[in-house]
């Protein structure tokens, strides 16, 4: 089985009073007999069915706006596995839940492990307070949430986001991985650092 795979989940993101129609990505890392699930979203029922009857060692949330943690707690539920959440992330995870807390926090340079594959968390605030990353060197992986996209950098125009933050974010912690590092997005496709490094001046002008 290989290493990552992929669930497209659809629903809506809601901050601010507005509600947006959007399609997510779920990435499940590991082996053929225990994952971590990055960004449990929308549908638990096909998250499920993906994982299998492998054992869930985590369910972790690049952040927590709405779209991104919605089905955490059944997600972790359902296999008796830890929420793991950065904790500046706490004011957007108790819009949506309020009466449940994530299980545990996750720290900058912290090290996370399923079926032998490492995933070094990097904090990237900007897009939000506390939005983390997830990279594999061994796999040439960076999981992004929402703070990088083939494109540029994670909207920053809501509460609690910052774009000079993201573009700091990005221009120390993301960029300097391996160029050829497949950036697995939040939403959309997948790019690599190299095809995005390019452009980060561009992003600054044009403040977007």
């Amino acid at each position: 089985m290989a290493p990552v795979d992929h669930v497209v989940t659809s629903g809506t993101f809601n901050l601010d009073g507005g509600s947006f129609d959007v399609d997510n990505n779920v990435w499940i890392v590991g082996d053929d007999r225990e994952v971590i699930v990055i960004d449990a979203a929308h549908d638990a029922d096909a998250i499920a069915a993906a994982v299998g009857d492998r054992t869930v060692t985590a369910v972790v949330c690049t952040h927590a706006h709405d779209d991104h943690v919605n089905q955490a707690p059944a997600l972790a539920d359902r296999f008796s596995a830890p929420i793991l959440l950065n904790p500046a992330e706490m004011v957007l995870w108790d819009m949506t839940w309020p009466d449940r807390k994530p299980d545990q926090e996750l720290a900058d340079g912290q090290v996370l492990t399923a079926g032998g594959i490492d995933l070094r968390v990097l904090q990237t605030p900007g897009h939000s307070p506390g939005s983390s990353c997830l990279y594999a060197p061994e796999l040439g992986i960076v999981f992004t949430g929402d703070t990088l996209f083939q494109g540029g950098p994670g909207a920053t125009g809501r509460s609690y986001s910052s774009f000079d933050t993201i573009i700091e974010s990005i221009r120390t912690t993301l960029l300097p991985l391996p160029a050829d590092t497949r950036v697995r997005t939040g939403h959309g496709d997948s790019t690599r650092i190299g095809d995005e490094a390019p452009h980060l001046e561009e992003w600054i002008r044009n403040g977007s």
